[in-house]
C-alpha cells in the first residue's frame, strides 16, 4: 500500500461522524483557487463539514496548504483530467474516467461522501451522474431544481426542471412535483410546501394535453405526498408568495431561468448608469447606500448558487461555472443542509410511496372493471 493510500484510509477514518462533501476543484471559470477559497470559507463557518477534493494532487496540496487548518479537513484525490465547458457529454461518458468530475461523482457512488459539488459543464455532469449513480426507481427523467428569489418568508421558491431534459410528460411532471416538494421541505424547512404547475394561464381549460393530465395527477397526489397543490401558475408567479414550488419542463424552465438572470443583470446595469449620471445622482446613491447594499445582498445570485440534480441514487449540486469563493461556499452550504437532513433517503422513500399508491390505484380500477 502506498503512502497516499495509507493517508486516504487514515483520513477516511477521521471523517467518520462528519458530513463529507465531495468537491470537484476543476472545471469552473475561475480555476481551483476559487474552489479551494470557497471550501476554506465553508470550513471556517461549519466545523462539521469534511471534504474530499478532486483534481491534480500537487496543485491542490499547494492551494490547500495556504489555508491554515484546512489540510486536516480535506482528503485530496488525484485526478489530473479536466472536463471543460466545451466537452460534449457523449465524449465525457466515453473518455471521462480520470477527470476530477468523474472522481467527484464516484465518491458519492461509493458512499464515501453524501453530496457531490461541481462548477463544471452541466450537461457532462448530468450525464456522468446518471451513468454512475443511476436513476431512482420510478424516475423516468431526473430534474435540475434551482432557487428563485421570491416574496415568500423563506426568500426563495423552488423551480424544476431548469434544463436536465427539455421534454416532460404528465408522469414526469408529477415526479417533479414530488421531488420539488421534498426539496422544499428539506432545503427550505417548509412543512407543507405549496406546489404549482407552470402554464400559460390559471384557467383549467388552458394548456397542452400533458399539462391538463399532470394537473389532475398532482392534485390527486397532494394529500398523500404531504404538499398543497395550488393549481396552474403563470410566469408572474415565479417570484410571488402564492407558491413555493414551480413545476415545469426543462425547456421552459431553462428559458425562464436565463431570462430572469439576464433581466436582473440589466436592471443592475441600469441602476449603475442612473446613479452615475450626474453629481446629484451620485450624491443620491451615497445617501441610499445602506438600502442598495441590502437589496444587493437579497438578490445576489451567489447566495443561492447551486442547482440540485434530483431523481438520482445520490445528491449532486451544480454550482455556477463563474462562481467565486462566495458562490462555491453557498453551494457547499446547500449540499451540507441536504446531507444533514437525510434528503436523499427521504426523497427515495417519497417516490417509492407514490409508486405504491399508483399501483394500488391501478389494481383497484382493474378490479372494478372485472367485477
Amino acid at each position: 500500500m502506498t503512502s497516499a493510500e495509507i493517508s486516504t484510509d487514515t483520513r477516511a477514518h477521521e471523517f467518520k461522524g462528519s458530513v463529507v462533501i465531495s468537491v470537484d476543484a476543476m472545471g469552473g471559470d475561475r480555476g481551483p483557487a476559487a474552489v479551494v477559497a470557497g471550501i476554506a470559507l465553508s470550513a471556517d463557518k461549519n466545523p462539521d463539514i469534511r471534504f474530499i477534493v478532486h483534481g491534480p494532487r500537487a496543485e491542490l496540496e499547494r492551494l490547500i496548504a495556504k489555508r491554515p487548518g484546512l489540510a486536516e479537513r480535506c482528503d485530496i484525490r488525484d485526478a489530473p483530467g479536466v472536463v471543460t465547458m466545451e466537452d460534449k457529454p457523449s465524449q465525457v461518458l466515453r473518455k471521462g474516467e480520470g477527470t476530477s468530475m468523474w472522481s467527484t461523482v464516484e465518491s458519492v457512488r461509493k458512499g464515501e461522501a453524501t453530496v457531490a459539488v461541481s462548477c463544471g459543464n452541466t450537461g457532462a455532469l448530468m450525464a456522468l451522474s446518471m451513468l454512475r449513480l443511476r436513476k431512482l426507481p420510478g424516475v423516468n427523467r431526473p430534474a435540475i431544481a434551482c432557487l428563485w428569489p421570491s416574496r415568500n418568508p423563506q426568500g426563495f421558491n423552488v423551480m424544476l426542471d431548469v434544463g436536465a431534459d427539455i421534454r416532460a410528460d404528465a408522469q414526469d411532471l408529477l415526479t417533479y412535483a414530488l421531488m420539488g416538494a421534498s426539496y422544499a421541505r428539506n432545503g427550505l424547512g417548509l412543512a407543507l410546501p405549496r406546489v404549482g404547475l407552470l402554464n400559460v394561464g390559471t384557467e383549467e381549460h388552458k394548456g397542452r394535453a400533458e399539462l391538463k393530465q399532470a394537473h389532475e395527477l398532482i392534485g390527486l397526489s397532494a394529500a398523500s405526498a404531504n404538499f398543497e397543490y395550488v393549481g396552474f401558475v403563470e410566469g408572474g408567479d415565479l417570484p410571488s408568495a402564492r407558491v413555493d414550488v414551480i413545476v415545469t419542463d426543462g425547456f421552459t424552465g431553462n428559458v425562464a431561468l436565463k431570462t430572469g438572470e439576464g433581466t436582473a443583470k440589466l436592471v443592475g446595469d441600469f441602476l449603475k448608469e442612473a446613479f452615475g449620471n450626474s453629481v446629484l445622482s451620485k450624491f443620491a446613491a451615497l445617501l441610499a447606500m445602506t438600502s442598495l447594499k441590502r437589496l444587493q445582498k437579497r438578490i445576489d445570485p451567489r447566495r443561492v448558487n447551486g442547482g440540485v440534480f434530483l431523481g438520482l441514487n445520490g445528491t449532486v449540486v451544480k454550482s455556477h461555472g463563474s462562481a467565486d469563493e462566495t458562490g462555491v461556499s453557498a453551494a457547499i452550504k446547500l449540499a451540507f443542509q441536504l446531507a444533514q437532513s437525510g434528503f436523499h433517503d427521504r426523497l427515495a422513500a417519497r417516490i417509492a410511496q407514490s409508486l405504491t399508491h399508483e399501483t394500488a390505484g391501478i389494481s383497484g380500477a382493474e378490479s372494478k372493471r372485472t367485477s
